[in-house]
């Protein structure tokens, strides 16, 4: 099947919902689709210098799918001329994700699915998920999370067919986790102290936990911390931070390529999740925590190892008592408490570790494809 895919998201991008887009078409690529993705550049064209190498490196892919960059004066007008390029290719389905070019999508005749991470925000969001909802055309909305589809409803009703809303939490690439070395290991790859080690892997927005991050380091100095992954800006700020304090078991990696990520996951015995109850995204911006569904989380399990989490409910739509510790993101003693219980006993790191790893495998972006697409164009 042919298959054009729109995103708003800057290509290359550390950013989530840059990396999100990616991993996303490259499943859809990886289960046999010939899949073009289109997204934004600036009147220059696609950035200078970027081979299918680098942005396999920085991105952890495998199979290779059309990238094209689509200059555009402004958001809205690339919305519009991106649709007008799918409709050109002739494709058998448009995936998308700017409500816009959903919606302009369907005037234009063509199927299309709608991914949602978020509720429609702003003055004519809303405006544009109705004309969504109810206009004609075949048309599939996938959401990540079982809270968004429940506000959706709640905020604007329920669509007329349920399978014509499928739940896909993100994903995660299960090959690149295979035959991870163990902690002791990957610490000594990466050069890293040879101590217990606690992780933590993404950016250093507000509401991602790094304040809690930086207490526990101070409060448990026998062990390593470390945060692989943020803005420059961010990373110099706690660093400062850090030796202003005088920690030295601190560690803060910056910004690695995604291909890297499962080693540096594997150096860890416990892996933090000490999200806030609002987070920030890549615009700054704050939402609520209690829809989103990090990536971070699906490669937390493959990387089999013990998880400690902030008790969010969305993160119990897929972690339980079994792969996971869960902490109220307010109290930081009992943070303090449970991390150190894990640390001191083996044992219970790797009873969750193998439960993790065995509960990922429902989780693959292959499987995530397979499923957004199942049966939609043969109704």
């Amino acid at each position: 099947m042919k298959i054009i895919s729109i995103s708003g998201s800057v290509v290359p991008s550390n950013v989530a919902n840059s990396i999100q887009a990616m991993k996303a078409c490259h499943a859809l690529a990886q289960v046999g689709h010939e899949v073009t993705l289109i997204v934004p550049a600036d009147l220059s064209g696609a950035p200078a210098g970027r081979t299918w190498e680098m942005l396999r490196a920085q991105y952890g892919l495998e199979t290779r799918f059309t990238i094209e960059w689509l200059p555009a004066a402004s958001r809205r007008l690339f919305f519009l001329a991106a649709v007008r390029r799918a409709k050109r290719l002739k494709p058998d389905l448009l995936y998308a994700w700017p409500l816009q070019s959903a919606v302009l999508g369907l005037l234009l005749g063509l199927p299309v699915i709608l991914e949602m991470h978020d509720l429609p925000s702003g003055r004519v969001g809303p405006l544009w998920y109705r004309y969504f909802r109810d206009s004609k055309g075949k048309k599939r909305i996938t959401v990540i999370t079982k809270a968004l589809r429940e506000a959706l409803n709640e905020r604007f009703g329920a669509f007329l067919r349920p399978a014509d809303v499928v739940l896909a939490p993100n994903g995660v690439e299960l090959e690149r986790f295979a035959n991870l070395p163990s902690p002791e290991d990957a610490r000594r790859l990466l050069g890293l102290a040879p101590t217990l080690t606690v992780a933590c892997a993404g950016h250093l927005y507000a509401g991602r936990g790094v304040e809690t991050f930086f207490e526990l380091a101070a409060r448990l100095s026998g062990a390593h911390f470390l945060w692989a992954g943020g803005k420059p800006e961010d990373v110099e700020r706690w660093r400062g931070e850090s030796s202003a304090r005088g920690l030295s078991n601190v560690t803060f990696t910056g910004f690695i390529n995604n291909s890297q990520l499962p080693l540096y996951l594997a150096a860890a015995d416990v892996l933090l999740m000490p999200y806030a109850r609002q987070i920030a995204v890549s615009s700054g911006e704050g939402h609520s925590a209690q829809i989103s569904s990090p990536m971070k989380m699906f490669e937390y399990l493959a990387a089999g190892r013990a998880i400690l989490a902030s008790d969010l409910p969305v993160f119990r739509e897929v972690l339980n008592e079994e792969n996971a510790v869960f902490c109220p993101p307010e109290n930081l003693n009992m943070w303090q408490g449970a991390l150190q219980s894990l640390l001191d006993s083996p044992v219970r790191r790797g009873a969750l570790a193998q439960q993790a790893r065995q509960d990922a495998q429902n989780y693959s972006w292959t499987a995530r494809a397979r499923r957004i697409l199942d049966g939609f164009l043969d109704d």
